[in-house]
């Protein structure tokens, strides 16, 4: 990967809907090998895949809570038991195995406190092997980012 394919990364990471004509118009290539080079980096898997940015209040999705999990044993059969329960639940918006007193990070985003505690209830905790959870809720973002530091 060089710098032209660094600063498609940046343009296409502000606007992913850009026509390849105007990609190409903003790192100073011509539309052929641009398009060459776009195709390649999605080849390559470094381009997974293009999304919309959706405003979570706009649909009414106003709470972010922060889950710390623990479980009462770390073995790959936990583990993955798990990580397939949490993949499959919507309200998760990302899951992070991690170091530390928590075996687990979540973020979720759900409507309401209720919705929340139902979450909890009746998805979160009757997974086979969580022990502890510890949750956190946002009150604002301060940095929301989507585009990695290229």
């Amino acid at each position: 990967m060089d710098a032209v394919d660094r600063k498609m990364l940046v343009e296409l990471q502000l606007d992913g809907r850009m026509t390849n004509s105007q990609l190409s118009d903003k790192i100073g290539l011509s539309p052929s090998p641009c398009l060459r080079r776009l195709k390649q980096l999605e080849a390559d898997g470094v381009i997974t895949r293009y999304v919309a940015l959706v405003d979570p209040d706009q649909l009414g999705l106003g709470v972010t809570a922060f889950v710390r999990v623990r479980l009462d044993q770390q073995d790959d059969r936990h583990l993955t038991i798990f990580e397939e329960a949490v993949a499959q639940f919507p309200e998760v918006m990302e899951c992070y195995l991690m170091s530390g007193d928590a075996d687990y990070q979540l973020r979720l985003i759900v409507e309401n406190l209720k919705a929340f505690e139902n979450f909890l209830r009746h998805k979160l905790t009757r997974i086979e092997g969580v022990s502890q959870l510890t949750t956190s809720f946002a009150l604002r973002p301060v940095v929301y980012k989507t585009a990695l530091p290229i």
